[in-house]
């Protein structure tokens, strides 16, 4: 049996608070933090919090709700989805979406995202990717190990046919994902790009 969650008591501890606090707004918010846990329990998601809290502090990527092998699976779902996810993450080819959605005029779009690229920006502290564990020819091959380990990480660095990857897994979809670090050298040079753009616009000081 699982141990008791922590919900029941941060609802508590929520109480305690807003009987001491004096501000308005201070309570409003209290209030709305401790509807957001009720909402949790009277939804039956409790195990599911348990596990996304657990899942959140591990060094992995952000979660992700589904996993699609092209972009069209990928809108299909979306499309035919009766309550979309709003802000959730998904990958399309293991690349990161998030779920934008707006139920008065039901409007539905997904939209790329930088997750994994600034993911990746906290692991290479240095400038560059943590040491490999495994090196692969192939993703079938990392699939293969992955999968045979007796407990699989959240994430591990490999490398894949010569280049370093990240194989991340998202345990509550049981997928594995494979990201190549390559996508933050892209990254960096969109940035600064961007960053050449501003300062070409910007207006000198005036003298």
């Amino acid at each position: 049996m699982r141990p008791q969650s922590p919900v029941f008591e941060a609802i508590n501890l929520l109480g305690l608070i807003h009987e001491k606090t004096e501000s308005a707004e201070e309570k409003e918010l209290l209030l709305t933090a401790a509807d957001a846990l009720h909402f949790i329990i009277t939804t039956g998601q409790r195990y599911e919090f348990d596990d996304y809290r657990q899942e959140f502090r591990t060094e992995g990527p952000l979660m992700v709700v589904a996993s699609f092998a092209t972009r069209e699976e990928a809108e299909a779902w979306l499309k035919n989805h009766p309550r979309p996810p709003y802000h959730a993450h998904v990958l399309i080819a293991d690349q990161y979406h998030v779920v934008m959605y707006d139920r008065d005029s039901n409007f539905r779009k997904l939209v790329s995202t930088y997750s994994i690229e600034y993911h990746f920006e906290e692991m290479m502290k240095d400038g560059r990717p943590p040491p490999a564990v495994a090196s692969f020819d192939t993703r079938e091959q990392a699939r293969a190990w992955f999968y045979s380990l007796p407990e699989r990480p959240s994430q591990a660095v490999i490398q894949l046919g010569g280049e370093p990857y990240l194989a991340a897994y998202h345990r509550n979809i049981d997928h594995l994902a494979f990201h190549p670090f390559s996508l933050f050298e892209q990254f960096e040079q969109w940035r600064k790009t961007l960053d050449e753009k501003k300062g070409a616009e910007d207006p000198e000081p005036s003298s």
